[in-house]
Formats: structure tokens, sequence, C-alpha cells
């Protein structure tokens, strides 16, 4: 499966436009409060364990998306887009997003 943020793949050919998918996963804020409590690794002023449970939740919405755009018969989606939101009512979960065109290309 080809997943790409651009509209089309160089050297092949859309030959069957499948329709929108979309990926979707939410967390706890309580556990992104968790990690940081327990952070230890910061350097550079980066925060790894809070970047690993972001890479974490995209991965997931991204294998999501893929999911869905197989059971419509896609091998690519394009134009993937990804969205971090902070939701609840204090903004006390992370919603990660996804969404693109599922394809079939030759």
């Amino acid at each position: 499966m080809i997943i790409t943020t651009t509209p089309n793949i160089e050297g092949k050919q859309v030959t069957r436009y499948l329709g929108v998918v979309t990926g979707e996963t939410i967390f706890g804020m309580n556990m992104v409060r968790d990690l940081f409590a327990s952070i230890r690794d910061i350097v550079g002023g980066r925060a790894k364990s809070y970047e690993e449970v972001l890479s974490r939740a995209k991965n997931e919405a991204l294998a999501e998306m893929e999911e869905r755009a197989k059971a419509l018969g896609a091998n690519a989606v394009l134009s993937v887009s990804l969205d971090y939101e902070a939701i609840g009512g204090s903004g006390s979960m992370l919603m990660v997003t996804c969404s693109g065109t599922a394809v079939w290309v030759e």
C-alpha cells in the first residue's frame, strides 16, 4: 500500500477512485501527563517520551485509514492529511485524525 501526501504518484496511473478514507485515534491526556511526570530524557528541549506518544497516535490513525482503504480494494491513498487536536472539556484528550483518497494505481 502506497500512502502519500501528494495528489499523484510519479510513474503511476490512477485507474479507479474508490472514495475518501479516514483514521482516528484518541488518547487520554492523563496518559500524556503520566509520561511528562516520568520524563528523564529531555535533551536539547525535546521531550522524547511525548514525541513517542504522538508518533504512536499518528501511526495508529494511519494504520486504521490503510485498513479502510484495503477494504475498498485500494492499493494506494493519495492526498493524505494529518490533524492533531486537544479535545474534551478541558482539552483532556489528544485526537489524531487523517484522511485521504483511496485509489487503485497501475
